[in-house]
């Protein structure tokens, strides 16, 4: 796009007052600088009030030193966000990407990461293993890809989720090597020089595993792993840089102590009650579920490399996913958006879309990987969300996603926007 871009006849999803509307988007310095309205319908998003249907390719135009797109017939929404990724997880077999050269790592990791920006994802969060890298490498321009928030290696107990030993395996894993997701740190002052170090690289967050998972080999799933000592050194750390704390948690018992600590994001809670939904929420966190990975490691896991320990843990998981949801929809937590896939899946990315609408209405899951997720970065008012002073981050669609949701589910987006640059214009548009 040119330094000052509008964009006409602009059909957008206002997230938070969950309406359409139309205006004009200026946009200056990848910045919406002003939304001009052209009389908002205030009809309830999904209400079928929307874009004509057109079946020509943008109008580009130029007026003065604006470049004009006219976007009439189209639905607009923010740049998506996904809050749970491993952007160095090109395979299911995590213990293999220690062994892996960096180089090779990083290029594959590009990959992916432009992959995700077709779909539609501007942002994303990667709780272990995203580094500083990748992150000024994409905010340079270097590679097509979405922001990354990243929060370094993960911290594990010894036999922990993140510890990828088998059990007949004596190679310590403490030291961090490579392209592996995590690190491991015993007791409190270990952990609390881990969680020095990854904040030294510049992480935006700083990742625990507070319970057992399925793609580590020795741990159990219903196991709770850090003491409350351990966590809340992690969390004390980060606070005091102007951090948080994500906690890896399925169960009751890891969610309920994680909180206690001062988590600020559970990561998966497959497991979760309503207890513990209860303790989520009155400590104000976040959740970020994940219910596309374990649909696609039971399609798909085998073929890509979850050993077999690994698959055996699926069910325990899968099935209480999307109960998990229901309650913690019933509960009103602040749910974000997250994928959480391994290797050749991460193609299904978009999926989770789908089996979260299943059970919540359709504006809800958008607001998830929108206005939430962007709550749960810091990112309030900047990203998100379309209004004056946010960065200029779009996914222009053919189809009403609050009507038919495979319009976000099977994405073919007609445009992808980033700091105010168009970077992916749809097939044969």
């Amino acid at each position: 796009m040119s330094p000052r871009t509008v964009l006409a006849n602009a059909h957008y999803l206002d997230v938070v007052g969950g309406v359409w509307r139309t205006a004009d988007l200026e946009v200056v310095d990848g910045r919406f600088t002003r939304v001009a309205p052209h009389g908002a319908s205030g009809a309830p998003a999904g209400s079928g009030d929307g874009a004509r249907a057109t079946d020509g390719d943008e109008t580009r135009a130029t007026d003065g030193d604006a470049e004009i797109i006219d976007l009439a017939g189209r639905y607009v929404l923010p740049g998506l966000i996904d809050c749970h990724v491993h952007v160095y997880a090109m395979t299911a077999n995590l213990g293999e990407l220690e062994t892996i050269a960096p180089p090779y790592a990083a290029l594959q990791a590009t990959r992916l990461m432009g992959d995700m920006l077709e779909r539609g994802f501007t942002t994303v969060r990667d709780v272990g293993g995203g580094d500083h890298g990748l992150a000024s490498a994409q905010a340079e321009g270097l590679f097509r890809g979405p922001r990354l928030f990243f929060g370094g290696k993960s911290l594990s107990q010894t036999g922990g989720h993140g510890d990828t030993r088998g059990p007949g395996q004596q190679v310590s894993t403490a030291v961090p090597c490579c392209a592996g997701l995590g690190t491991i740190a015993d007791g409190p002052d270990a952990v609390r020089r881990a969680a020095r170090d990854q904040l030294r690289t510049g992480a935006h967050h700083l990742k625990i595993m507070a319970g057992g998972g399925v793609a580590s080999p020795t741990d159990r799933v219903d196991s709770i792993q850090y003491s409350i000592a351990e966590m809340r050194a992690a969390v004390e750390e980060a606070a005091d840089a102007n951090r948080y704390v994500a906690a890896h948690a399925y169960t009751p018992g890891a969610i309920q102590r994680a909180i206690s600590a001062g988590v600020r994001s559970i990561e998966h809670a497959n497991l979760l009650d309503r207890a513990s939904a209860e303790a989520i929420r009155d400590a104000g966190a976040f959740v970020t579920m994940n219910l596309v990975t374990y649909w696609a490691l039971k399609e798909f896991g085998a073929s890509m490399g979850l050993p077999a320990a690994s698959q055996a843990k699926v069910d325990a998981v899968l099935s209480a996913g999307e109960n998990a949801l229901r309650i913690a929809d019933e509960e009103g937590l602040d749910l974000c958006f997250g994928s959480d896939l391994l290797g050749g899946m991460q193609e299904h990315q978009s999926k989770e879309f789908e089996i979260r609408a299943r059970h919540q209405d359709p504006l809800a899951v958008i607001r998830s990987a929108t206005l939430t997720a962007a709550r749960l970065l810091e990112r309030e008012g900047e990203l998100g969300v379309i209004q004056e002073g946010a960065v200029a981050d779009l996914v222009v669609l053919d189809r009403d996603p609050l009507q038919d949701i495979t319009a976000l589910s099977e994405p073919d987006p007609v445009l992808v926007v980033q700091d105010g640059r168009t970077v992916r214009v749809g097939a044969d548009r």
